[in-house]
């Protein structure tokens, strides 16, 4: 995988791999899992963490936050191995919660966007500049463009404690120069988005409330593609898609997220949507959408992305809601055939090692209360291994690679390094 421009060299500088999200690092082959190896954990209490990025070898870095409305986020660097934190930077202004996030910049800086404020940081965690942005809504992340340009987006979704029926009307994209986070461009999209940006190169995709909208940055204004526009809710009881992986020709997102806001330390069980939860696929060149049932259950619930495997052309999706996840072999079209499907309790990011074929997936216990990482052969879906995080609640957040045959995982209470013993 390349580093993607605007992001520093690393092999994880920000969530998902980059603004495409496709959750696969840059120069690592994977944990490499054979005959005889088993998964080792060490955790650590950490509310609320939401994500670690790296930066320069040894250099981990760990964003978390407080609730309420008036919530505060901060940065930890943490010692690679035990997680300890090295250092911790000052409170940052936020606002109104909702998970934020966090990227080290292709300048040597670090930056968090979380509530309404956008912050640049030394590797140090000195603060050298905030920017309060213009919604009184949560901003939920941002990408970096190439030419080093931030783009972030306000969260039009309901969140815990918050009336389903409010209108919160349309999204806003915002553009920030990335020395002072001066504003530099501002456009409101035609309808509501929950889902976080992708981005390829300069141009960004927004999951929308009903449809896929495709925004253009031309270095100094943000202008929407007026003849790109994909409706993807097309049937009764279908609700609004997640977060997009930008790859193999096609923007790849998942459906059925009302319903999230009820989340209380797990998925299972809770619904929104009449309609089974589908993968998504749109075509970047015409726009065309092809929905593809991953369960067949009516109902179930998703908040994040599937994993998209461009090489082996495979795509994994999963319903948190009902505990299954199902694999799709693809052809150059973008048809679908089923290839493996289990049962499983996943509902966080997945997490790639294209090298290996390994993919990482989570498997939430609930007679237990445990959150279990999972690691499984992506051709067929064997497991390979699985340990318990530390987390006693289903992590809907991310994971990260590490420096060496391991990886991080973040839930709302914990921070957890898996590595092979």
């Amino acid at each position: 995988m390349t580093i993607p421009p605007g992001y520093w060299p690393s092999r994880w500088p920000g969530e998902d791999g980059g603004p495409a999200r496709r959750q696969a690092p840059h120069a690592a082959p994977g944990l490499d899992l054979r005959s005889g190896d088993r998964l080792a954990v060490t955790s650590r209490l950490a509310i609320a963490s939401t994500m670690v990025v790296l930066r320069e070898p040894g250099e981990v870095y760990l964003l978390c936050h407080t609730g309420g409305e008036d919530a505060v986020s901060w940065v930890e660097q943490l010692d690679p191995h035990t997680l300890e934190p090295l250092r911790r930077s000052p409170d940052l202004p936020g606002g109104p919660t909702w998970p934020g996030g966090l990227a080290a910049h292709a300048n040597g800086t670090l930056y968090v966007v979380f509530g309404r404020f956008a912050h640049r940081l030394t590797p140090g965690l000195d603060v050298i500049t905030s920017q309060e942005l213009p919604r009184a809504r949560p901003y939920n992340s941002f990408v970096i463009l190439p030419d080093g340009t931030l783009v972030t987006k306000d969260f039009a979704g309901v969140r815990p404690g918050h009336d389903a029926a409010d209108d919160l009307g349309p999204s806003e994209l915002v553009a920030l120069e990335p020395d002072r986070l001066r504003i530099v461009s501002r456009r409101v999209l035609d309808e509501p988005s929950i889902a976080r940006l992708s981005a390829d190169r300069d141009l960004i995709y927004v999951v929308g409330d009903t449809s896929l909208l495709r925004v253009r940055w031309n270095g100094s204004s943000l202008t929407p593609d007026g003849d790109f526009r994909a409706p993807y809710r097309t049937l009764p009881g279908q609700t609004y898609g997640w977060d997009a992986v930008i790859d193999a020709g096609a923007a790849w997102f998942l459906d059925n997220g009302a319903g999230s806001e009820r989340y209380a330390g797990s998925f299972r069980g809770l619904t929104g949507s009449a309609a089974p939860l589908h993968l998504v696929r749109v075509g970047l060149e015409d726009g065309a959408v092809a929905l593809t049932e991953i369960c067949g259950l009516n109902g179930g619930l998703v908040a994040n992305p599937p994993a998209v495997d461009a090489d082996r052309r495979i795509v994994v999706g999963y319903d948190s809601g009902h505990g299954e996840v199902a694999a799709f072999r693809f052809d150059e079209e973008g048809r679908t055939e089923r290839l493996w499907r289990r049962p499983m309790n996943h509902a966080m990011h997945p997490l790639r090692f294209p090298v290996t074929g390994e993919l990482v997936l989570a498997d939430f216990d609930t007679t237990r209360g445990a959150e279990q990482i999972v690691v499984v052969d992506i051709e067929t879906g064997g497991e390979l291994a699985r340990a318990d995080t530390g987390s006693p609640v289903q992590s809907v957040l991310f994971a990260a690679p590490g420096f060496e045959r391991d990886l991080y995982v973040c839930s709302f209470t914990t921070v957890s390094r898996i590595f092979v013993r």
